[in-house]
């Protein structure tokens, strides 16, 4: 009978390990790196050519390169989400920035960390609700610090002032943003905190695993300008 009981608990043991283990890897593990648009010497290239405002006031389209970024903490690591399926425009004056606007839609569905079935339990009817929600979209309402003049190769600082709509539910968010105009094209980057419950969802725990409620939205995007 001892022997029995034994076996019966360390079979336990293991049931609960493999099951330990399996919450790790279903709520764990980074296997996305999020790739900036901007170079991380940008901020300081100071010598090149002023940019015309013709060159880029108008309208510009955010291209299929694109990609946003949703990243959440947990006890053992940060964890990244790629939403690669990004559309949306960006129209600029740099005379007055009360006249610019801009747009961007992520397909919720194409979202994904690399790991199927956590991606499956995020888009699922819990937290995301993908089937019925397929498209997070972002409306800015103004900028803040838009600067009139630019120069070739140099990142310029701003803030996009908007909101931010996820499963149906929407808040004003702001996001401390950059670009950076280089060849005829547009990069910009774009960071905000938000919190799950901001938009109707509990942070994921087991019993192994704590997640903090914050999840920060990253913007890695890049823009060509509509031909006239």
């Amino acid at each position: 009978m001892k022997m029995k009981k034994t076996a019966i608990s360390l079979g336990a043991l293991i049931v609960l390990a493999g099951g330990g283990y399996f919450a790790y890897d279903y709520f764990a593990g980074n296997h996305v790196t999020i790739e900036e648009v901007i170079p991380a010497d940008a901020q300081a290239q100071a010598g090149g050519a002023a940019v015309e405002s013709s060159e880029l006031n108008g309208e510009w389209t955010i291209q299929p390169d694109s990609k946003v970024y949703f990243s959440v903490t947990t006890s053992k690591e940060t964890v990244n989400f790629e939403g690669a399926e990004v559309s949306g425009s960006w129209t600029v004056d740099t005379g007055d920035q009360t006249k610019m606007s801009g747009q961007g839609v992520v397909d919720m569905n194409a979202v994904q960390s690399g790991n199927g079935q956590r991606d499956g339990h995020i888009k699922g009817a819990e937290y995301l609700d993908a089937a019925a929600n397929p498209e997070a979209t972002f409306t800015v309402t103004s900028f803040e610090n838009f600067p009139a003049e630019w120069t070739e190769g140099a990142a310029a600082a701003f803030t996009m002032n908007g909101t931010l709509t996820v499963k149906g539910i929407s808040k004003d968010v702001k996001f401390d943003a950059e670009a950076l105009y280089s060849g005829g094209t547009i990069k910009m980057e774009g960071s905000t905190v938000v919190a799950f419950d901001d938009f109707g969802m509990k942070n994921p725990h087991t019993v192994m695993l704590d997640t903090e409620n914050d999840v920060t939205v990253q913007l890695q995007l890049n823009l060509d300008k509509e031909q006239a």
